[in-house]
């Protein structure tokens, strides 16, 4: 997830942009660019890490023009260095362009350039929109970006300007945010609404396929045809705090309602030319595959909310991939001297890629010569650096302490995971394959329809908000989501919660229930929903209120549980992405209802960085 910003019109536009650039660096970190129309004359200047770095490069040069682009990247194709940051120029270095998203087709492109004589000098699949649109330039900026747009299979928002056409820009999207603002006398683009607010609240948002001519005090949108079009033009009543969090209260509902898009970003770009998965980064070519094929053990070491996913991912591999799995916590994993050698397989799992106790545990497999696969959401962290492999979660930058949409996108890399060592050893066939990953890819509409009942589950977590104790259970995939329900709940509200086995609560933890106790149960369709309804029964005859998470369709739950919310049917071990998003809405309405600061709870940190 990058960040974009333009603007042309009769002021400045390097302060504007700059603005911009830090309103917006949220959507990433890993480098930051800008390009200035100086009277003709295109200046470029790009550095890779936070905006600090340039800024600090801007402070030693001047740039003057009134019209520029920026972009904030979160880097997805090429390490994040200076060559690979934004904006990126076409052959001649007539244009500079800055893009979100991905670009599927990159390779193809990219070799039928360098045919006709291009020279890249980045490994980004943006560098290829800029020479594509530059070789397409006759003259007409927007009728070159209207003719290169078809021949991008990916999604995508980008800007684009030349030096030839001062004063004004050329924007466009496909299934990525770009958002354009209405002046008197200025037009400017951005990423998001925060970029905008500033200067306007008079915004239109793009359509998908729509491109748009900026010039000061004027915009023009068109179909990929050249007809006239409108995007979704309406008025911003936020004000700047509010609108940063997209119009939420809160950036965690912000981030419970991004899980859609999160998911559907990491599920991007992840099989090749032939339809066969592949890892973002894996070291060391087909001598790392083969070592990946012949590992017959695999330890998943992660800490907190973290450890929950990589005890979904347990299911995932032993099932579709047939290896043995351990999950373990990392503070503890190199301290009982686990036996680790080069057939061993150390999954680390870390949103931030800086987690201490998960780096150290990574250092201690690689010294015992186990080969270690990294799944995080930051590209060129610690831990994806010295990883043998790294699986990148794509989830964008997450704010609020409690982890969501960071929980989500690991499940969903991790299942890409399995399924790629299941193709790997031949455990599964390449259709078998294809039709996990076509099923994943229906995830997110299905996460859109449960965020549908917000509303629902509101009322529920008012009729919880008064009690004390809540227990979580379940059974098979059904059990680390009711772990994790009882950490987001304990998180953010304070209240004691525990999640349990749902067949253990009879040795022991049912001596806890009390009348009125509630209990939230995961009872989605599967070969163990006999077992959790018995269980369910269990605590309902000791006086629990029970609030069940069913599949759609299921009325014979009804006779079970006191409230139940329902999520679509899909295959039994993708169920935790969609039962979890209940419980994160219910955690973050209790909590609001006992006034808790949601977003930042008491002695809590983001990214643990000690042991």
């Amino acid at each position: 997830m990058c960040g974009i910003i333009g603007y042309t019109g009769p002021d400045q536009a390097l302060p504007i942009v700059l603005a911009g650039l830090q309103t917006l660096e949220y959507r990433g970190y890993d480098s930051a660019g800008v390009a200035i129309d100086g009277h003709g004359a295109l200046a470029v200047v790009k550095r890779a890490g936070k905006l600090a770095n340039l800024r600090a490069e801007l402070d030693q040069i001047q740039l003057a023009g009134t019209c520029g682009l920026g972009h904030t990247r979160w880097a997805t194709h090429g390490e994040p260095n200076d060559p690979n940051s934004h904006p990126h120029v076409d052959a001649g270095s007539s244009l500079a362009l800055v893009h979100n998203g991905i670009i599927e087709n990159h390779a193809e492109l990219k070799a039928e350039l360098a045919a006709a004589g291009h020279t890249f000098t980045s490994d980004t699949d943006t560098e290829v929109i800029a020479h594509l649109v530059g070789s397409l330039h006759d003259g007409d900026l927007a009728a070159a970006v209207r003719a290169a747009l078809p021949r991008l299979t990916g999604q995508f928002a980008v800007a684009v300007m030349d030096h030839r056409d001062p004063g004004t820009l050329v924007a466009a999207r496909r299934n990525a945010p770009l958002v354009l603002g209405h002046r008197d006398d200025a037009s400017l683009l951005s990423s998001d609404v925060a970029g905008l607010i500033a200067h306007t609240r008079d915004v239109e948002a793009l359509l998908d396929d729509q491109v748009a001519v900026l010039a000061p005090g004027a915009v023009t949108v068109t179909d990929l045809d050249g007809n006239p079009a409108q995007g979704h033009r309406y008025t911003v009543d936020w004000d700047i705090a509010a609108a940063e969090k997209g119009g939420y209260e809160h950036f965690m509902l912000k981030e419970i309602h991004e899980q859609p898009a999160a998911v559907r970003d990491t599920l991007i770009g992840r099989t090749d030319a032939e339809g066969r998965i592949v890892l973002d980064e894996l070291r060391g070519g087909p001598d790392a595959a083969q070592d990946l094929r012949h590992v017959d053990k695999v330890y998943v070491v992660a800490c907190g909310t973290s450890y929950h996913s990589g005890m979904v991912a347990k299911y995932a591999i032993e099932h579709w991939a047939g290896i043995g799995v351990e999950v373990e916590i990392a503070s503890e994993f190199r301290y009982r001297d686990p036996i680790l050698n080069p057939h061993t397989l150390v999954v680390t799992i870390s949103q931030s890629g800086e987690t201490a106790d998960t780096l150290a545990a990574a250092e201690h497999a690689l010294a015992q010569r186990a080969k270690v696969v990294a799944v995080t959401n930051v590209v060129g962290s610690s831990l994806a650096r010295m990883a043998d492999a790294v699986l990148y979660t794509r989830a964008g930058p997450e704010i609020a302490v409690a982890s969501t949409k960071a929980f989500t996108t690991q499940i969903v890399a991790l299942d890409v995971l399995a399924l790629y060592l299941a193709q790997e050893r031949r455990a599964l066939f390449p259709d078998e394959c294809r039709d996990h990953l076509a099923r994943m890819e229906a995830l997110p509409a299905l996460i859109e329809q449960v965020l549908g009942q917000e509303a629902a589950i509101a009322d529920l977590a008012h009729t919880f908000a008064g009690a004390d104790y809540f227990m979580f259970i379940g059974r098979h995939v059904g059990l680390p989501i009711a772990l994790e329900g009882a950490l987001k709940l304990k998180e953010i509200s304070y209240l004691h919660a525990e999640g349990f086995p749902a067949a253990e609560m009879k040795h022991g933890p049912i001596a806890l229930i009390g009348a009125g106790g509630p209990v939230v149960a995961l009872a989605t369709r599967g070969h163990v929903w006999s077992k959790i309804t018995s269980n369910i029964a269990e605590v309902k005859a000791r006086g629990a209120v029970v609030l069940a998470i069913a599949t759609e369709g299921d009325t014979e739950i009804k006779a079970h549980a006191d409230h139940v919310v329902y999520v679509p049917e899909v295959l039994e071990l993708l169920y935790p992405v969609l039962t979890v998003v209940p419980l994160q809405l219910l955690s973050y309405y209790i909590a609001l209802a006992l006034g808790c600061d949601v977003d930042q709870p008491r002695n809590l940190a983001k990214t643990v960085t000690v042991e």
